[in-house]
């Protein structure tokens, strides 16, 4: 299955598909231009990995900041792994947030109401 790695830029996040390593991760500022052709590898990606996911799948979220336009694909991403754990399959999300930002916390506790997927809630210090 193809990695997909890309790589971060003031207005876009990192993003480290990787099923062999078992590497999956979304992280940085999220608020591209177009935010739909942006995420469509991705969740492209996600559809494919859907047919043959690995034993536990682990998502990281661990953005700093993402418009009202991402959120909605980030929903989409989740609404995919939510798919993937209704077919019996392992499912973990790590939302990684700074332990200052409560904005950040809380869309994390948003989007555990919104999907039925297992999320661990992760603060850490900017320092």
């Amino acid at each position: 299955m193809q990695v997909i790695k890309i790589k971060g830029s003031d207005d876009t996040p990192t993003i480290i598909l990787d099923a062999e390593n078992n590497i999956m991760e979304i992280s940085g500022r999220s608020l591209p231009e177009d935010v739909a052709s942006f995420y469509e590898p991705v969740l492209e990606w996600l559809d494919e990995y859907a047919q043959s996911p690995n034993e536990k799948t682990i998502l990281d979220f661990k953005l700093v900041y993402f418009n009202t336009a991402s959120s909605k694909l980030l929903l989409d991403i989740l609404l995919k792994l939510e798919d993937l754990s209704d077919e019996g399959n392992e499912v973990l999300v790590r939302w990684h947030y700074p332990d200052d930002d409560e904005d950040m916390e809380e869309a994390g506790e948003e989007y555990a109401d919104i999907v039925d997927v297992p999320f661990e809630q992760i603060s850490y210090s900017l320092d």
